[in-house]
């Protein structure tokens, strides 16, 4: 059984109610942001546990 740490654009838009563009654009900011922080980061996917630290859902 694999456990995934990622979010992809599906997810998001099913958490936020969004559509899979918003849920790109969210993705990229969130990735910028890890970047500019030294981060490594994943084209088109999120970490939950930044992603959950972000958003209140």
């Amino acid at each position: 059984m694999t456990i995934c740490n990622y979010y992809d654009s599906k997810d998001i838009g099913r958490i936020l109610s969004v559509s899979r563009a918003t849920a790109y654009r969210i993705i990229k900011k969130l990735n910028s942001e890890l970047n500019k922080q030294g981060y490594i980061t994943i084209s088109g996917k999120i970490p939950k546990e930044y992603f959950n630290a972000r958003f209140y859902c």
